[in-house]
Protein backbone atom coordinates (compact mmCIF):
# COMPACT_ATOMS: atom_id res chain seq x y z
CA UNK A 1 0.00 0.00 0.00
CA UNK A 2 1.49 3.40 -0.70
CA UNK A 3 1.28 6.48 1.08
CA UNK A 4 -0.86 7.86 -0.87
CA UNK A 5 -3.73 5.01 -0.24
CA UNK A 6 -3.16 4.94 3.18
CA UNK A 7 -3.92 9.24 3.07
CA UNK A 8 -7.28 8.21 1.51
CA UNK A 9 -7.87 5.56 3.76
CA UNK A 10 -8.35 7.83 6.43
CA UNK A 11 -10.30 10.60 4.30
CA UNK A 12 -12.91 7.80 3.91
CA UNK A 13 -12.98 6.31 7.08
CA UNK A 14 -13.08 10.77 8.57
CA UNK A 15 -16.50 10.56 7.59
CA UNK A 16 -17.90 8.12 10.03
CA UNK A 17 -15.75 9.49 12.50
CA UNK A 18 -17.37 12.73 11.91
CA UNK A 19 -21.11 11.40 13.17
CA UNK A 20 -19.36 9.50 15.93
CA UNK A 21 -20.99 10.10 18.96
CA UNK A 22 -19.53 12.27 21.93
CA UNK A 23 -19.90 8.72 24.08
CA UNK A 24 -18.05 6.61 21.54
CA UNK A 25 -15.12 8.63 20.57
CA UNK A 26 -14.56 9.21 24.71
CA UNK A 27 -14.80 5.36 24.67
CA UNK A 28 -12.15 5.09 22.38
CA UNK A 29 -9.55 7.85 24.07
CA UNK A 30 -10.16 4.95 27.43
CA UNK A 31 -9.60 2.47 25.42
CA UNK A 32 -6.24 4.10 24.03
CA UNK A 33 -5.69 5.20 28.07
CA UNK A 34 -6.03 1.45 29.06
CA UNK A 35 -3.60 -0.05 26.38
CA UNK A 36 -0.55 2.78 26.92
CA UNK A 37 -0.30 1.06 30.48
CA UNK A 38 -0.94 -2.04 29.45
CA UNK A 39 1.50 -1.86 27.07
CA UNK A 40 3.98 0.29 29.04
CA UNK A 41 7.20 -2.39 28.95
CA UNK A 42 6.54 -2.91 25.28
CA UNK A 43 6.38 1.05 24.87
CA UNK A 44 9.54 1.58 26.95
CA UNK A 45 11.28 -1.23 25.41
CA UNK A 46 10.79 0.11 21.43
CA UNK A 47 12.03 3.83 22.94
CA UNK A 48 15.42 2.03 23.99
CA UNK A 49 15.84 1.12 20.85
CA UNK A 50 15.47 4.97 19.56
CA UNK A 51 17.04 6.21 22.33
CA UNK A 52 20.27 4.06 21.75
CA UNK A 53 20.19 4.83 18.21
CA UNK A 54 20.12 8.36 19.06
CA UNK A 55 22.99 8.29 20.91
CA UNK A 56 25.09 6.65 18.25
CA UNK A 57 23.49 9.21 15.74
CA UNK A 58 24.78 11.90 17.96
CA UNK A 59 21.59 13.67 18.62
CA UNK A 60 21.59 16.54 20.87
CA UNK A 61 20.97 16.23 24.51
CA UNK A 62 17.40 17.76 23.93
CA UNK A 63 16.32 16.06 21.20
CA UNK A 64 17.07 13.03 23.47
CA UNK A 65 15.24 14.22 26.41
CA UNK A 66 12.28 15.21 23.91
CA UNK A 67 12.63 11.37 22.23
CA UNK A 68 12.36 9.36 25.69
CA UNK A 69 9.31 7.80 26.88
CA UNK A 70 9.57 6.44 30.28
CA UNK A 71 7.17 5.12 33.06
CA UNK A 72 6.12 8.42 34.59
CA UNK A 73 5.64 9.65 30.93
CA UNK A 74 3.79 7.17 29.75
CA UNK A 75 1.45 7.66 32.60
CA UNK A 76 1.10 11.51 31.94
CA UNK A 77 0.04 10.50 27.96
CA UNK A 78 -2.56 7.95 29.94
CA UNK A 79 -3.39 10.87 32.23
CA UNK A 80 -3.89 13.19 28.95
CA UNK A 81 -6.78 10.43 27.64
CA UNK A 82 -9.01 11.02 30.65
CA UNK A 83 -7.65 14.73 30.67
CA UNK A 84 -9.25 14.86 26.79
CA UNK A 85 -12.11 12.85 28.02
CA UNK A 86 -13.45 14.84 30.21
CA UNK A 87 -13.34 17.92 28.24
CA UNK A 88 -16.99 18.99 26.33
CA UNK A 89 -17.06 17.93 22.85
CA UNK A 90 -16.30 20.93 20.52
CA UNK A 91 -18.49 19.60 17.36
CA UNK A 92 -21.85 20.69 17.12
CA UNK A 93 -21.05 23.90 19.39
CA UNK A 94 -22.88 26.61 17.90
CA UNK A 95 -21.06 29.66 18.11
CA UNK A 96 -23.22 32.51 17.23
CA UNK A 97 -27.12 32.64 15.25
CA UNK A 98 -29.16 34.87 14.57
CA UNK A 99 -33.07 34.96 12.50
CA UNK A 100 -32.72 37.36 9.79
CA UNK A 101 -36.07 39.71 9.21
CA UNK A 102 -37.23 37.32 6.48
CA UNK A 103 -37.60 34.50 8.66
CA UNK A 104 -33.81 32.81 8.21
CA UNK A 105 -32.61 30.97 11.20
CA UNK A 106 -28.77 31.25 10.95
CA UNK A 107 -26.49 29.10 12.98
CA UNK A 108 -22.38 29.15 12.34
CA UNK A 109 -21.42 25.77 14.54
CA UNK A 110 -18.27 23.78 14.13
CA UNK A 111 -17.82 20.54 12.68
CA UNK A 112 -14.57 18.73 12.48
CA UNK A 113 -11.77 18.96 9.34
CA UNK A 114 -11.94 15.98 8.68
CA UNK A 115 -7.87 14.86 7.99
CA UNK A 116 -5.72 16.17 10.19
CA UNK A 117 -1.90 15.64 8.89
CA UNK A 118 1.06 15.80 11.50
CA UNK A 119 5.00 15.84 10.38
CA UNK A 120 6.81 16.20 13.63
CA UNK A 121 10.53 14.37 14.42
CA UNK A 122 11.63 12.94 17.76
CA UNK A 123 8.40 13.60 19.72
CA UNK A 124 6.72 10.32 20.20
CA UNK A 125 4.61 11.74 22.75
CA UNK A 126 2.78 13.60 19.77
CA UNK A 127 1.34 11.08 18.36
CA UNK A 128 -0.57 10.36 20.99
CA UNK A 129 -1.20 13.73 21.96
CA UNK A 130 -2.28 15.20 18.45
CA UNK A 131 -4.17 11.67 17.50
CA UNK A 132 -6.36 11.77 21.09
CA UNK A 133 -6.63 15.46 20.20
CA UNK A 134 -8.08 14.96 16.48
CA UNK A 135 -10.08 12.27 17.19
CA UNK A 136 -12.14 13.79 20.06
CA UNK A 137 -12.75 16.95 17.66
CA UNK A 138 -14.03 14.33 14.74
CA UNK A 139 -10.87 14.21 12.60
CA UNK A 140 -8.64 11.51 11.31
CA UNK A 141 -5.00 11.56 11.54
CA UNK A 142 -2.01 11.14 9.59
CA UNK A 143 1.26 11.28 10.69
CA UNK A 144 4.78 11.30 9.76
CA UNK A 145 6.86 11.11 13.02
CA UNK A 146 10.06 10.52 12.18
CA UNK A 147 13.37 8.40 12.04
CA UNK A 148 14.15 9.19 15.19
CA UNK A 149 11.10 7.69 16.59
CA UNK A 150 10.62 4.79 14.75
CA UNK A 151 10.03 2.32 17.15
CA UNK A 152 8.36 4.24 19.56
CA UNK A 153 5.70 5.14 16.73
CA UNK A 154 5.11 1.73 15.50
CA UNK A 155 4.05 0.54 19.22
CA UNK A 156 2.31 3.92 19.72
CA UNK A 157 0.09 3.58 16.34
CA UNK A 158 -0.42 0.08 17.00
CA UNK A 159 -2.47 0.81 20.39
CA UNK A 160 -4.15 3.66 18.90
CA UNK A 161 -5.68 1.87 16.07
CA UNK A 162 -6.24 -1.31 19.00
CA UNK A 163 -7.96 1.37 20.41
CA UNK A 164 -10.09 2.55 17.89
CA UNK A 165 -11.41 -1.17 16.96
CA UNK A 166 -11.93 -1.76 21.14
CA UNK A 167 -14.92 1.30 20.53
CA UNK A 168 -16.23 -0.03 17.75
CA UNK A 169 -14.41 2.61 15.21
CA UNK A 170 -12.08 1.97 12.17
CA UNK A 171 -8.06 1.47 12.58
CA UNK A 172 -7.99 3.75 9.36
CA UNK A 173 -8.77 7.19 11.10
CA UNK A 174 -5.16 6.55 12.58
CA UNK A 175 -2.43 5.85 9.80
CA UNK A 176 1.06 6.28 9.49
CA UNK A 177 3.41 7.13 6.67
CA UNK A 178 6.84 6.32 8.46
CA UNK A 179 7.42 3.38 6.50
CA UNK A 180 7.98 5.61 3.44
CA UNK A 181 10.62 8.19 5.14
CA UNK A 182 11.10 11.28 3.31
CA UNK A 183 8.47 10.29 0.53
CA UNK A 184 5.47 9.86 3.08
CA UNK A 185 6.21 13.30 3.94
CA UNK A 186 5.72 14.30 -0.08
CA UNK A 187 3.30 12.56 -0.21
CA UNK A 188 1.29 14.33 2.55
CA UNK A 189 2.19 17.87 1.98
CA UNK A 190 1.02 16.99 -1.80
CA UNK A 191 -2.63 15.30 -0.40
CA UNK A 192 -4.39 18.74 -1.14
CA UNK A 193 -8.03 17.67 -1.20
CA UNK A 194 -7.31 14.36 1.05
CA UNK A 195 -5.60 15.62 4.03
CA UNK A 196 -7.49 18.86 5.49
CA UNK A 197 -4.91 20.85 7.71
CA UNK A 198 -1.49 19.56 7.96
CA UNK A 199 0.79 21.06 11.77
CA UNK A 200 4.81 20.78 11.26
CA UNK A 201 6.21 20.56 14.83
CA UNK A 202 9.86 20.59 15.19
CA UNK A 203 13.09 22.24 14.18
CA UNK A 204 12.48 25.48 12.15
CA UNK A 205 13.96 23.80 9.46
CA UNK A 206 11.31 21.26 9.04
CA UNK A 207 8.50 23.80 9.78
CA UNK A 208 9.76 26.26 7.17
CA UNK A 209 10.21 23.16 4.49
CA UNK A 210 7.10 21.97 5.31
CA UNK A 211 5.52 25.91 4.63
CA UNK A 212 7.12 26.46 2.16
CA UNK A 213 6.42 23.13 0.06
CA UNK A 214 2.95 22.01 1.09
CA UNK A 215 -0.15 22.16 -0.98
CA UNK A 216 -2.12 21.61 2.34
CA UNK A 217 -3.16 24.75 4.07
CA UNK A 218 -0.81 24.68 7.02
CA UNK A 219 -1.39 25.66 11.18
CA UNK A 220 2.27 26.82 11.38
CA UNK A 221 3.71 25.57 14.89
CA UNK A 222 7.24 28.00 15.70
CA UNK A 223 10.69 27.58 17.59
CA UNK A 224 10.51 29.48 21.08
CA UNK A 225 13.10 32.12 21.15
CA UNK A 226 11.36 32.73 24.71
CA UNK A 227 12.28 35.72 26.84
CA UNK A 228 11.74 36.80 30.57
CA UNK A 229 12.39 40.95 31.16
CA UNK A 230 12.67 41.47 35.29
CA UNK A 231 11.79 44.81 35.61
CA UNK A 232 12.75 47.54 38.23
CA UNK A 233 10.02 46.91 40.76
CA UNK A 234 10.41 43.21 40.03
CA UNK A 235 10.03 40.98 43.49
CA UNK A 236 13.54 39.44 43.85
CA UNK A 237 11.71 36.25 45.49
CA UNK A 238 9.79 35.86 42.26
CA UNK A 239 12.37 36.87 40.08
CA UNK A 240 14.61 34.36 41.57
CA UNK A 241 12.21 31.35 41.59
CA UNK A 242 10.04 32.25 37.73
CA UNK A 243 13.75 32.38 36.24
CA UNK A 244 14.52 29.36 37.69
CA UNK A 245 11.40 26.88 36.57
CA UNK A 246 11.62 28.52 33.39
CA UNK A 247 14.81 27.37 32.36
CA UNK A 248 15.85 24.57 34.27
CA UNK A 249 12.15 22.95 34.71
CA UNK A 250 12.79 21.35 31.83
CA UNK A 251 15.09 23.14 29.34
CA UNK A 252 14.77 20.68 26.25
CA UNK A 253 10.98 22.44 25.23
CA UNK A 254 10.28 25.50 23.70
CA UNK A 255 8.35 26.89 25.89
CA UNK A 256 11.65 27.01 27.81
CA UNK A 257 13.45 30.24 28.80
CA UNK A 258 16.44 31.49 26.21
CA UNK A 259 17.28 34.98 26.62
CA UNK A 260 16.78 37.22 30.15
CA UNK A 261 16.61 40.90 30.05
CA UNK A 262 17.25 42.73 33.65
CA UNK A 263 16.60 46.26 34.32
CA UNK A 264 20.15 47.88 35.05
CA UNK A 265 18.42 49.29 38.29
CA UNK A 266 18.51 45.57 39.50
CA UNK A 267 21.48 44.66 37.75
CA UNK A 268 23.66 44.51 40.69
CA UNK A 269 20.97 43.57 43.13
CA UNK A 270 18.67 40.99 41.91
CA UNK A 271 20.27 39.69 38.86
CA UNK A 272 23.31 38.31 41.16
CA UNK A 273 21.25 35.80 43.05
CA UNK A 274 19.23 34.83 39.38
CA UNK A 275 22.20 33.99 38.55
CA UNK A 276 23.68 31.79 41.33
CA UNK A 277 21.19 29.87 41.74
CA UNK A 278 21.23 29.22 37.64
CA UNK A 279 24.80 28.27 38.34
CA UNK A 280 24.02 26.08 40.99
CA UNK A 281 21.83 24.02 39.09
CA UNK A 282 24.24 23.83 35.89
CA UNK A 283 23.10 26.57 33.55
CA UNK A 284 25.74 27.88 31.39
CA UNK A 285 25.30 31.78 31.69
CA UNK A 286 26.14 33.74 28.13
CA UNK A 287 25.98 37.38 29.19
CA UNK A 288 26.76 40.68 27.21
CA UNK A 289 29.29 42.96 28.87
CA UNK A 290 27.87 43.94 32.08
CA UNK A 291 26.37 40.41 32.87
CA UNK A 292 30.01 39.59 32.34
CA UNK A 293 31.22 42.20 35.05
CA UNK A 294 28.46 41.77 37.60
CA UNK A 295 28.99 37.51 37.09
CA UNK A 296 33.03 36.53 36.25
CA UNK A 297 31.60 33.13 35.97
CA UNK A 298 29.72 33.72 32.81
CA UNK A 299 30.79 33.40 28.75
CA UNK A 300 30.66 36.34 26.64
CA UNK A 301 27.51 36.33 24.30
CA UNK A 302 27.76 36.71 20.96
CA UNK A 303 25.61 38.01 18.58
CA UNK A 304 23.95 34.16 17.62
CA UNK A 305 23.06 34.05 20.94
CA UNK A 306 19.99 36.70 21.37
CA UNK A 307 18.74 34.45 18.54
CA UNK A 308 19.51 30.98 20.09
CA UNK A 309 17.08 28.28 20.50
CA UNK A 310 19.48 26.48 23.36
CA UNK A 311 16.91 23.17 24.73
CA UNK A 312 20.01 22.94 27.03
CA UNK A 313 21.17 24.28 30.44
CA UNK A 314 22.56 27.50 28.49
CA UNK A 315 21.23 31.26 29.13
CA UNK A 316 21.73 34.58 27.18
CA UNK A 317 21.23 37.46 29.65
CA UNK A 318 21.38 41.00 29.24
CA UNK A 319 20.99 43.95 30.90
CA UNK A 320 18.91 46.87 29.53
CA UNK A 321 18.17 50.35 30.23
CA UNK A 322 14.43 49.54 31.11
CA UNK A 323 11.10 48.51 29.45
CA UNK A 324 11.21 50.85 26.19
CA UNK A 325 15.00 48.79 25.13
CA UNK A 326 13.89 45.35 26.64
CA UNK A 327 10.48 45.48 23.79
CA UNK A 328 13.02 46.35 21.18
CA UNK A 329 15.21 43.77 22.01
CA UNK A 330 12.17 41.23 21.90
CA UNK A 331 10.49 42.84 18.79
CA UNK A 332 14.23 42.27 17.33
CA UNK A 333 14.62 38.55 18.02
CA UNK A 334 11.47 37.07 19.20
CA UNK A 335 10.12 34.01 17.20
CA UNK A 336 6.22 35.41 18.94
CA UNK A 337 6.34 32.54 21.07
CA UNK A 338 6.27 33.33 24.93
CA UNK A 339 7.28 36.30 26.67
CA UNK A 340 6.88 37.72 30.62
CA UNK A 341 7.73 40.68 32.31
CA UNK A 342 8.10 40.37 36.37
CA UNK A 343 6.96 43.89 37.99
CA UNK A 344 5.15 45.47 40.83
CA UNK A 345 4.30 48.08 38.57
CA UNK A 346 0.45 47.57 36.65
CA UNK A 347 1.58 49.86 33.50
CA UNK A 348 4.65 48.64 32.95
CA UNK A 349 2.73 44.83 33.03
CA UNK A 350 -0.19 46.48 30.36
CA UNK A 351 2.11 48.14 28.55
CA UNK A 352 4.19 44.76 27.72
CA UNK A 353 1.07 42.82 27.46
CA UNK A 354 -0.33 45.85 25.19
CA UNK A 355 3.01 46.02 23.33
CA UNK A 356 4.55 42.94 22.88
CA UNK A 357 3.36 40.87 19.76
CA UNK A 358 3.72 36.72 20.50
CA UNK A 359 1.10 34.46 20.85
CA UNK A 360 1.49 34.13 24.50
CA UNK A 361 2.18 37.28 27.07
CA UNK A 362 2.56 37.20 30.81
CA UNK A 363 2.90 38.84 34.05
CA UNK A 364 4.83 37.45 36.62
CA UNK A 365 4.21 33.64 35.64
CA UNK A 366 7.05 31.02 34.26
CA UNK A 367 7.13 30.55 30.91
CA UNK A 368 7.01 26.61 31.23
CA UNK A 369 2.85 27.71 31.45
CA UNK A 370 2.83 27.77 28.15
CA UNK A 371 1.74 24.40 27.23
CA UNK A 372 -2.05 22.83 26.80
CA UNK A 373 -1.97 20.80 28.99
CA UNK A 374 -1.61 23.57 31.85
CA UNK A 375 -3.88 25.47 30.23
CA UNK A 376 -6.54 22.65 30.67
CA UNK A 377 -7.05 21.56 27.23
CA UNK A 378 -5.81 18.00 27.82
CA UNK A 379 -3.06 17.98 25.56
CA UNK A 380 -2.15 20.31 22.96
CA UNK A 381 -1.46 20.19 19.15
CA UNK A 382 1.21 22.27 19.42
CA UNK A 383 1.79 25.72 19.90
CA UNK A 384 0.82 28.13 17.35
CA UNK A 385 3.17 31.15 16.45
CA UNK A 386 0.87 32.38 13.12
CA UNK A 387 -1.74 34.16 13.45
CA UNK A 388 -4.37 32.99 11.71
CA UNK A 389 -6.99 31.11 13.01
CA UNK A 390 -5.06 29.42 16.07
CA UNK A 391 -2.48 30.89 18.02
CA UNK A 392 -0.67 29.67 21.41
CA UNK A 393 -1.31 26.65 22.85
CA UNK A 394 -3.74 24.13 20.49
CA UNK A 395 -6.45 22.28 21.57
CA UNK A 396 -9.75 20.78 20.69
CA UNK A 397 -11.13 23.37 19.16
CA UNK A 398 -8.05 24.46 17.01
CA UNK A 399 -8.68 21.20 15.58
CA UNK A 400 -12.51 22.55 13.93
CA UNK A 401 -13.48 24.52 11.74
CA UNK A 402 -17.27 26.02 10.69
CA UNK A 403 -20.51 25.21 8.67
CA UNK A 404 -23.58 27.66 8.48
CA UNK A 405 -27.07 25.80 8.92
CA UNK A 406 -29.60 27.68 7.95
CA UNK A 407 -33.29 26.97 8.27
CA UNK A 408 -35.99 28.55 5.95
CA UNK A 409 -39.64 28.19 5.04
CA UNK A 410 -40.16 29.19 1.98
CA UNK A 411 -37.81 32.22 1.56
CA UNK A 412 -36.58 33.15 -1.84
CA UNK A 413 -34.42 35.94 -2.32
CA UNK A 414 -35.83 39.22 -4.00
Amino acid sequence: MSALEKIKLAKKASGSLAIASTIQKNDALEQIAKLLVAFEKDIVAANLKDLERAKTDGLSAGLQDRLMLNTERIAGLAKSMHEIVSLPDPIGEAIRGMTLPNGLKLSETRVPFGVVGAIYEARPNVTVDISALALKAGNAVVLRGGTAAENTNIALVKILQQGLVKAGLSSDLVQTVDDFGREGASAMIAARGLIDVLIPRGSAGLIKAVVEDSKVPVIETGDGVTHVYIDDSANPDWSVEIVHNSKVQRPSTCNALETLLVHEAVSKTILPKVLKRLADSGVTIHGDKETCAIFPAAVAATEQDWSAEYYSLDLAVKVVAGLDQALEHIAKYSTYHTEVIITDSSAHAERFLAEVDSAVVMVNAATRFTDGGQFGFGAEVGISTQKLHARGPMGLSELTSTKWLVRGSGQTRI
